[in-house]
């Protein structure tokens, strides 16, 4: 039987393990931290375990596909909680917009907000963010990307052209279709989801709110329960999981991938699916066999984050499980990022899921969360620490709302802290920032220059995101064992090929 082993248990290791288990591959999974998940992180407080990552999932079919493949149902294996709204956005004059799955109910609740020639640029902008996203689609989410079906889908649809804006940024695009300098923030904030910043991220990024307006669901107990129960389907599978053991080195022997060096042991390997950040490999932090394996860099890397995961008493700021605290100047907020320092007014991300239910009687869960800049090399400086906090909280009692204790330091995960935690990020929650319109092409692919060494993971194509590198594990799995069956010819009953993937098309049906 052949032997696969998977570095890293976040959402694209997860999803390659389950894949190829249930193809008959025998599977091993190694992980540096003591539980599944990767950046779907929890903390624990005194109301519970609090997300310190990932709060809710998008483009769900891609996650479902992921289940799919291994023949389990989503639904079936996780507790989902389909979310009525996708937040509530707040300013600092105290008006407040809450936006939905539902395009009806957003269009009515953006006419109440700012007036029917408002509703009116929100159609216009949701319709071109609808046709974009049927347009990339297809291209963007395939193993092998197709920047030339890309643009022959575009030539077919002339009329897309003026949409795409090529050469403008976000911030161009959104002040030529919203009056309202508030909506123009509001869309303009969804770039960050992929490490940009509306002045520098292309005016395509407005597909994100097209993404993002198909529905968004919460896991009941937490990502956690997402990572423990793609575990659990790869452990039905055969696969074997040792968390809390590092991978130390990828052994390469004639430029071929053969094995991982763990916990002074080799484990043989005919392929090895790496799912950490593709530049540790190239930085060598998994050996010099492996460096090869990843290309050099194609851009500039994507934002960090300041997060704080605590439980405390709120009073105030009209709450919803899901809010936004926009900044009064985003120009301003997005310099100091670009300068390196902490936002002196910062827009701010509150994620209060005990709300679901109601207003709490006693201390709730929070995870907030601001844009940070990179500090690969450094180490977490308490006294910018207890900066952050005075400037969050300080910035939240602006708006009305008061936590009642402050959280501690402890409570806080830099960048610093992200680096640490993910080798090779430096400290970046998305990737590669997300400049220009071929940027998508430009992630690394699941096979690289190493025979039988893959990559999979949100730092590789399709991108970040839960449900997206899910796919790229997928997308890893299927390339590994396409690769391990080309020299012999396997039974259907064995092979990965001989599995039925829903939607898919080609060799594996």
């Amino acid at each position: 039987m052949d032997h696969v082993v998977v570095i890293g248990a976040g959402v694209g290791g997860l999803a390659a393990a389950m894949r190829l288990a249930h193809a008959g591959v025998d599977v091993t999974v190694l992980d540096r931290h003591p539980q599944p998940g990767g950046k779907m992180r929890a903390v624990d407080t005194e109301a519970g375990p609090v997300d310190c990552g990932p709060a809710v999932i998008s483009l769900l079919p891609f996650l479902q596909q992921a289940f799919a493949a291994c023949g389990a149902e989503l639904e079936r294996e996780v507790p989902l909680r389909p979310l009525e709204s996708l937040g509530r956005h707040h300013w600092v004059d105290g008006s407040h917009l809450d936006l939905f799955s539902d395009y009806e109910r957003t269009r009515a609740a953006v006419e109440a907000f700012a007036g029917p020639r408002a509703a009116d640029q929100f159609a216009r902008f949701h319709r071109s963010a609808e046709a974009l996203f049927k347009v990339f689609e297809k291209p963007l989410s395939a193993a092998k990307p197709s920047a030339a079906g890309l643009v022959g889908s575009v030539a077919r649809q002339p009329w897309l052209i003026p949409s795409l804006t090529p050469g403008r940024s976000m911030a161009q695009a959104l002040t030529a279709r919203f009056h309202d300098p508030r909506l123009r923030q509001l869309f303009g904030r969804h770039s960050t989801f992929l490490a940009g910043y509306p002045n520098a991220a292309p005016a395509l990024m407005a597909v994100i709110w097209y993404a993002e307006s198909q529905g968004a669901w919460g896991v009941e107990g937490g990502m956690a329960t997402l990572a423990r129960a793609m575990q659990a389907v790869a452990e039905r599978g055969g696969a074997r999981f040792r968390l809390g053991e590092p991978a130390e080195e990828i052994v390469v022997d004639g430029a071929r991938a053969t094995g991982v060096r763990v916990g002074g042991e080799t484990l043989e390997a005919d392929a090895v699916i790496h799912c950490g950040d593709p530049a540790a490999l190239r930085d060598g932090m998994l050996g010099d066999g492996a460096r090869a394996a990843a290309p050099a860099p194609s851009g500039t890397r994507g934002l960090s984050a300041w997060v704080w995961g605590f439980a405390a008493r709120a009073e105030g700021g009209a709450l919803a499980p899901h809010n936004v605290f926009h900044a009064e100047d985003p120009e301003a907020e997005g310099r100091d990022i670009a300068l390196g320092r902490l936002p002196r007014d910062p827009t701010i991300y509150v994620c209060a899921p005990d709300r679901v239910d109601g207003v709490p009687d006693g201390p709730e869960r929070f995870e907030i969360l601001v844009n940070a800049p990179l500090r690969p090399g450094t180490e977490a400086d308490p006294e910018e620490s207890a900066l952050c906090r005075d400037v969050v909280f300080g910035a939240l009692e602006r708006r009305g709302l008061r936590i009642d204790p402050r959280p501690p330091l402890e409570a806080l995960t830099a960048p610093e802290d992200f680096n640490r935690l993910f080798p090779g990020s430096e400290g970046s929650l998305y990737g590669v920032h997300p400049a220009g319109l071929g940027a998508a092409f430009r992630r690394p692919q699941a096979r690289t220059a190493v025979a039988g060494l893959l990559v999979a993971g949100g730092g590789a194509h399709p991108g970040a995101g839960l449900s997206l590198a899910a796919l790229s594990g997928v997308h890893a799995a299927e390339a590994a064992a396409e690769d391990l069956a080309a020299p012999a010819p396997r039974a259907p009953a064995r092979s990965l090929r001989a599995s039925r993937l829903p939607g898919r098309r080609g060799r594996f049906r």
